[in-house]
């Protein structure tokens, strides 16, 4: 769980493939950087990516997996205030992109 009250931390396991793991990673940061005014560096792994991202107020990041996304952030002092919304919100979107992958199916599997 999080070490303070400004930390974020969530932990979603998955069935999906790598391949569309990565998909699913890349949406995230589209929406990440839409949403949120994210600035995103991805860097692709052999068993994993590593998702970078940063603005003011917040940096984090967000590893993926064949079996999970795991998304950590620290919020500063201002965002602090407003954790569980932003947590909430993160948590929701990286549902709704599981979901959706899902519901559609993996042919990659």
């Amino acid at each position: 769980m999080s070490d303070s009250l400004s930390d974020l931390y969530i932990l979603r396991q998955h069935t999906l493939s790598l391949p569309l793991a990565r998909t699913l990673a890349c949406q995230w940061v589209k929406q990440a950087e839409q949403e949120f005014g994210m600035t995103c560096t991805y860097t692709e792994g052999p068993t994993g990516d590593q998702v970078n991202f940063v603005r003011s107020g917040v940096e984090g990041s967000l590893t993926v997996t064949q079996e999970q996304f795991e998304l950590r952030a620290r919020l500063g002092f201002l965002l602090s205030a407003f954790k569980t919304k932003i947590e909430a919100q993160v948590a929701q979107n990286l549902d709704q992109l599981l979901l959706q992958a899902t519901a559609s199916g993996d042919p990659a599997r």
